[in-house]
């Protein structure tokens, strides 16, 4: 850097939960795509501990951008410092931190600082930075605080599952498939229609037509018709070396507030495994009333162990229906896949 000035900015919010569960949020951001609007996908590359080093895809203004983020964790008191040393284009230096001061037992603050100078100092790169790193704080903060006062449920409300299928093909065939996302219109039944975007590779944004009715929300509007059709948009990041893609639905909607997942081809000795990763985070009020939380009942009266166990079944039903749903149309691509690679090793063995 030679000379640029450095900029900063802050962010506060009152969170009532314990300054334990936030500093815990905060300290595992390979989960963030799930709590973060913004965030697409982290991988953490290394971790002794205390310090840290993250590969970050992040929604930007609108755009993905990527960073690699060395940070350092201070659990006694409750700090998260971190530094880009791979940097967001346009910034010449970015770092912050986290702070997360207790107010009582059940109550903190949040504190999000921000310091960054622009390449050459330009006006243009400065209001950018500003306008993009404010925005997606002010939105981070508002995630933590709502999945930091829930958290007592949010393991009923996470759920994570996996489909996967062995294909006697070849993994690049499989990979191909997965990629080629443009073309699944034309090759799955469910999917009426794709976009693509893919400003550089490895990174596409796609808006993509589904058959498929809706998840009702809330639960009790009336079910869509069998043909309806919605729109999915997600943004995917692709690694062809490693054979996976991952992608984050960018407005879930119906029953989920949360969704991100990954493609994987997994070759072996024996053949070659697909798969499908999904994680959910449910909607909460969109859940039916029997698995809604307290404070969408009309009683504060303690719940009897009757009522608690049809909670627990009403939710337990909310989960296996997403993941029927979800699980179905994973099934459909890893079969269309499949087929793909072993029809192309069928039309090569075939005598000429």
């Amino acid at each position: 850097m030679s000379g640029e000035r450095v900029h900063r900015i802050s962010h506060a919010v009152d969170v009532a939960a314990p300054a334990g569960v936030v500093y815990a949020l905060v300290a595992d951001p390979v989960r963030w795509p799930l709590y973060f609007p913004a965030n697409v996908h982290v991988e953490q590359l290394d971790y002794d501990g205390t310090q840290e080093r993250l590969r970050m895809w992040v929604l930007a203004d609108g755009q993905v951008r990527s960073w690699i983020s060395s940070r350092v964790q201070d659990a006694a008191r409750r700090t998260v410092t971190y530094q880009q040393d791979l940097l967001m284009e346009p910034a010449a230096s970015m770092g912050g931190t986290w702070t997360i001061t207790e107010d009582g037992p059940q109550r903190c603050r949040l504190h999000l600082e921000h310091a960054f100078s622009a390449v050459g100092d330009r006006p243009e790169s400065v209001a950018w930075l500003t306008r993009a790193t404010s925005a997606n704080a002010r939105a981070d903060l508002d995630s933590l605080r709502t999945v930091a006062q829930r958290f007592g449920r949010l393991d009923a409300l996470t759920l994570s599952f996996e489909e996967s299928l062995r294909v006697n093909g070849p993994p690049e065939l499989l990979y191909s498939f997965l990629y080629d996302v443009l073309n699944w219109s034309t090759r799955l039944p469910h999917v009426a229609g794709v976009e693509v975007d893919e400003p550089r590779a490895g990174i596409q944004n796609v808006t993509m037509q589904v058959h498929r009715p809706p998840t009702p929300a809330p639960a009790t509007a009336a079910p869509a018709p069998a043909a309806a059709v919605r729109t999915v948009r997600s943004v995917r990041v692709c690694f062809p070396h490693a054979q996976r893609i991952v992608f984050k639905e960018l407005d879930p909607g119906g029953l989920l507030a949360a969704h991100r997942g990954e493609w994987s081809v997994l070759p072996d000795p024996g053949g070659v495994t697909v798969s499908a990763q999904h994680h959910v985070v449910l909607r909460e009020d969109a859940l039916p009333p029997a698995a809604g939380p307290a404070h969408l009942r009309s009683t504060d009266a303690p719940r009897s162990a009757r009522a608690a166990r049809r909670e627990h079944e009403a939710l337990t039903q909310v989960r296996r229906q997403v993941c029927q749903e979800l699980g179905r149309d994973s099934r459909s691509v890893l079969q269309a896949a499949r087929a793909h690679a072993e029809s192309a090793i069928r039309a090569y063995a075939l005598p000429r």
